[in-house]
């Protein structure tokens, strides 16, 4: 599943590269919750909730139903 949400997250990553930030996969847990580090300029950015929620779980949450949960950032 690690390597499935990975690949997931390249699709995202070059979005958040326009803006100068980037996304890190940290963690995937045994209740279904992957954890994600915003880097560079999404990191400290006002709108980091709502990329995290509004864009990554959604996109993780609608390709892997039954595996994610939700997503989380961490620092």
């Amino acid at each position: 599943m690690e390597q499935k949400i990975k690949e997931a997250l390249d699709q995202i990553r070059p979005f958040l590269q326009r803006d100068g930030g980037d996304i890190e996969f940290v963690e995937y847990t045994d209740d279904k919750i992957v954890k994600v580090r915003l880097q560079g300029h999404c990191a400290g950015c006002p709108g980091a909730q709502m990329t995290i929620k509004g864009v990554v779980e959604k996109i993780l949450k609608e390709s892997y139903p039954d595996d994610v949960a939700a997503v989380e950032a961490v620092i």
